[in-house]
């Protein structure tokens, strides 16, 4: 077979093996009470959050017709994706490696093909995932929004789902690159929970020194994924189009590692 028939067999065997575990089940709960939680909390602090949003100005891009608590808790809500898609995906590839189970896969498919299909099958599984949540932050505004018709529900669905899946990809492909050099599913997550510590830690400090014009460390933020999430709901296409771009190159560095590690060392 050539490698698109057989990342395509290893595609759909993953998904029907994650569909019909109780992974999916618990995930989409997990992230379903965080999500309903924040929103909550939300609605509960709905004039601090107001306020806090007013003096956020650029910083909080809006989106066109939408509740100013729904943008936030978008923002809120995917600061705990990263944790959310560490946990989906930590063993896509070393849960395998570690009992050497692994072998039997790539005698039969070439290495980027296991890759790819881990990869695409956890990504269809967190396209579902997202755009379920997603769906429940618009019906929430379609209810308290008056004037609020079809046309800005799906707009607004299709942003927020673009903008949850582009900044996920990049924390997709950095879970499968840990993934793929580590042969114990703890160890994976550990690395996983370790970077992703270091992109806020990354993300905070440029803030904190960019408060100083011109300080040479200002820069640091931009080797952090978490440094272009402000800009995934901008209603400028330039604005998103450019964060969109920065989690494209993040994924695909992060696959690049990913595919050297595992082409790499012994299975």
């Amino acid at each position: 077979m050539n490698v698109l028939k057989e990342t395509a067999v290893i595609w759909s065997a993953e998904c029907r093996r994650t569909v019909s575990s109780a992974r999916a089940v618990v995930l989409l709960g997990l992230y379903s009470l965080i999500s309903l939680a924040v929103l909550l909390v939300g609605a509960l602090l709905r004039a601090w959050i107001q306020q806090m949003a007013e003096q956020a100005g650029g910083v909080l891009a809006p989106s066109e017709q939408m509740p100013t608590l729904v943008v936030v808790v978008f923002y809120l809500s995917i600061l705990f994706l990263p944790l959310y898609v560490a946990l989906m995906g930590f063993d896509q590839l070393s849960g395998e490696v570690g009992p050497r189970s692994i072998r039997y896969l790539t005698v039969r498919a070439r290495r980027s093909s296991v890759l790819l299909g881990k990869f695409l099958a956890q990504t269809t599984i967190l396209l579902g995932l997202v755009l379920a949540l997603d769906l429940i932050l618009c019906v929430y505004a379609w209810l308290s929004t008056p004037g609020f018709g079809f046309g800005t529900f799906f707009l607004n669905l299709l942003r927020f789902w673009a903008g949850t899946m582009v900044f996920s990809l990049a924390f997709l492909a950095l879970t499968t690159l840990c993934s793929s050099f580590t042969s114990t599913p703890a160890v994976s997550l550990v690395f996983n929970f370790i970077f992703i510590l270091l992109s806020f830690c990354f993300w905070l400090a440029g803030l904190w020194f960019g408060r100083e014009e011109g300080h040479p460390l200002e820069s640091i933020r931009y080797l952090s994924p978490m440094n272009y999430c402000t800009k995934l709901l901008d209603p400028e296409p330039l604005q998103f189009g450019g964060s969109a771009l920065a989690y494209v190159v993040f994924a695909l560095l992060f696959l690049g590692g990913a595919y050297t590690a595992l082409r790499t060392r012994d299975l």
